[in-house]
């Protein structure tokens, strides 16, 4: 993973390096988070892994809600007003929905990479909406399941083409007369 976008250094179906020398020919699927490459053939627990990561992030939702239930009552004992109290409210709010279609929208398509630094700050604050995509996602499917399943099938095509396209030497073939 890049630290500084925190997408993957390796696009799906990528050869990998040393471990592509182990194995037969052909691009590898991209692990996902919590699930490796179960989420390839449905393998090695992934159900479990997708029921786990379904309660856990609803868990850590509603954590998250505990504390901002918290911070709320601290604003308002400081009695600082009710405008600072409807802006700290509608910021969370708006910033929650905003991560949410953002991380829903990340399932599906790749982001731009200077787009996701510019919006770090706002993520962090809506991680609560992260938090819920996460949830309702992996109810269906393995979170980002689906963009890397079509990068993998289409690095699949891609190399069963190439391979198909020349076997043999072709110097040693017979020249028909």
């Amino acid at each position: 993973m890049s630290d500084e976008t925190g997408t993957p250094d390796t696009p799906a179906g990528s050869p990998g390096g040393a471990d592509r020398s182990a194995q037969s020919g052909g691009p590898r699927p991209e692990p996902l988070r919590f699930f490796g490459t179960t989420w390839v053939k449905h393998d090695s627990g992934y159900a479990a892994r997708r029921a786990g990561v379904a309660v856990g992030s609803l868990a850590a939702a509603v954590g998250a809600c505990l504390v901002l239930r918290f911070a709320y009552e601290g604003i308002r004992i400081a009695e600082t007003g009710s405008f600072v109290t409807v802006l700290i409210i509608a910021m969370f709010a708006i910033c929650s929905a905003l991560a949410f279609r953002n991380t829903w929208e990340g399932f599906d398509k790749r982001h731009d990479p200077q787009r996701q630094a510019s919006l770090r700050g706002l993520l962090a604050i809506g991680f609560v909406g992260s938090l819920l995509a996460y949830f309702f996602r992996s109810l269906t499917e393995a979170p980002g399941e689906k963009l890397h399943r079509e990068e993998y099938d289409e690095a699949r095509k891609e190399y069963e083409r190439r391979a198909s396209r020349r076997t043999g030497n072709p110097s040693k073939k017979k020249r028909r007369r």
